[in-house]
Parts: C-alpha cells; sequence; structure tokens
C-alpha cells in the first residue's frame, strides 16, 4: 500500500503518468485501495488542505471510467480542488483531465446512521448546485480498473460549483436533463436517471459506506453524485458549460499549454 501511495504521489508530483497500482495490491481489494487514498490524501491533509466534501466516481465504462463496476467508487474533496464558476484552470492542474456535468449536493446535517435512505438524504441536504467535475487520472492513459481508481481518489482533479442555490423541494432530479458543451457544441448529454437511476440513489450509498469507513458525511460538506453522461476529453484553451434541467448552468474555462505545449 505504501509503494502504491508513493507511485500515485510522484505521478502527481511531476505530471508523468504512472503504471496501474493493481500490481502491488490483492487482487480486487477495494479496502487496500481505499488505504492506499487516505495515505496519499492523508498527506496533504496533513500538509494543511482542508476537506470539503466527497464525490462519487463514474459508474460504468459508458460513463467513461473503464472500470466496468456498477458500484460507484468514491474519493475526498479538498479545499485546492474548488474553482470558481468561470474561472480559470491552468492547464496541468489535472492530469489527463476528462470532464462532467453533475448533480452537487451541499448539507445541512450529518449523515450518520449505518444505512440511510432516501429521506435521510433529502432531510440532509440544504440545497442542490449544478457542478462539472473534472476528472483526472495520475496513471497512464485511464488504464484504471476499481482498484486503481479508488487508490487513486476516485480519478479526482478539480471541480467548479454554480452559484445559484436550489432547494429539493419541487426539483425532480431523475428526470432532469444535462447537456454539456464546448463552445457552443454538446460533447455530453444525459439525465439525472441515468446516474444509478437517480443522483439520490448515489448519494445514500456514498453516506453508507462512509459511515462503514468511520468517516461520515457530515454537514457543510459537498456531495458531487456522478457524471450524467459520457465523461469529455478536454483540450488546452476549451471552455465547457453544463446545463441541468432545473439547477441552472456552470462553466469551466482552462488555460492554454505550456511554452513547450505540454499536454498534462
Amino acid at each position: 500500500m505504501a509503494a502504491a501511495a508513493e507511485r500515485l504521489r510522484e505521478a502527481h508530483r511531476t505530471g508523468v503518468p504512472c503504471a496501474p497500482v493493481r500490481d502491488l495490491l490483492p487482487p480486487g481489494d477495494l479496502d487496500a485501495a481505499h488505504a492506499v487514498r487516505a495515505l496519499v490524501t492523508g498527506r496533504r491533509i496533513a500538509a494543511g488542505h482542508r476537506v470539503t466534501g466527497w464525490k462519487t466516481g463514474p459508474a460504468s465504462p459508458a460513463a467513461g471510467d473503464g472500470t466496468g463496476s456498477g458500484t460507484p467508487c468514491f474519493g475526498v474533496l479538498l479545499d485546492d480542488a474548488a474553482v470558481p464558476d468561470g474561472a480559470e484552470i491552468p492547464w496541468g492542474t489535472v492530469l489527463q483531465p476528462k470532464a462532467g456535468a453533475q448533480v452537487a449536493l451541499v448539507l445541512e446535517h450529518d449523515l450518520v446512521h449505518e444505512r440511510h435512505t432516501v429521506a435521510d438524504v433529502i432531510r440532509a441536504v440544504a440545497f442542490a448546485l449544478p457542478a462539472i467535475e473534472v476528472a483526472g487520472s495520475r496513471i497512464r492513459d485511464w488504464d484504471v480498473t476499481a482498484v486503481d481508481a479508488t487508490a487513486d481518489n476516485a480519478c479526482g482533479g478539480a471541480y467548479v460549483l454554480g452559484t445559484r442555490p436550489v432547494p429539493l423541494r419541487g426539483t425532480d432530479l431523475r428526470t432532469a436533463g444535462m447537456v454539456l458543451e464546448r463552445r457552443g457544441e454538446p460533447v455530453s448529454t444525459g439525465a439525472g436517471v441515468a446516474r444509478l437511476g437517480h443522483p439520490l440513489h448515489a448519494a445514500v450509498l456514498l453516506a453508507d459506506a462512509l459511515v462503514r469507513l468511520g468517516t461520515p458525511l457530515r454537514a457543510g460538506d459537498t456531495v458531487l453524485t456522478g457524471p450524467l453522461g459520457p465523461l469529455a476529453d478536454v483540450a488546452p484553451a476549451d471552455v465547457l458549460e453544463a446545463r441541468i434541467d432545473g439547477l441552472g448552468s456552470v462553466r469551466a474555462a482552462f488555460g492554454p499549454a505550456g511554452p513547450e505545449g505540454e499536454t498534462r
């Protein structure tokens, strides 16, 4: 586990993608993968970064994760991953970036039960926001299994939240349509039903899993429930805008490549 964590840290530090880490861990052992994730993110927290919430990963190859898993992996959100709506994300901040639009939930109450219901989650949510997650992989060519993705903090990179909070009352997230555009051209479409039948279902699974790990969701946490459609490749100087019915829009802008044309 220590060797896997070091491999991922070195890829992040140098900007050079590494080999998968599954060869260093017991086959299919997600507990070991979470331990690797905790080693990597724990060092950053010890260095002064703050936990701002949690995220689920894509749930199927169609959503772009390549894991083939029907259960979402998950990772922690840190303060330096949050980017203001429309602000430029310097190219190279996220390794091998891909973007997906999704529903973000901001909690007003803790979720600490061993098993949660959708009603528990609804009561705990203060409001929803549209979000773009810029996923990234420290692993070369996104050659990931569920173990690799989990160890790599659910392929976390950066995230952008919209700025108009929307209460869940009267909002049908299941039927909410999504379109993600690059300078006006659609690059991904989907709907809430594509996220495990409903984005709240992903939040329930996440809440239960985090209680089992001893790190339950807390009031104030942001929860990224996962992409509503296929992830889109990102290029230098791209401008992406996502619109989700009932929630509004959010923009992610990317800086140009470096002087040597690097495509980190």
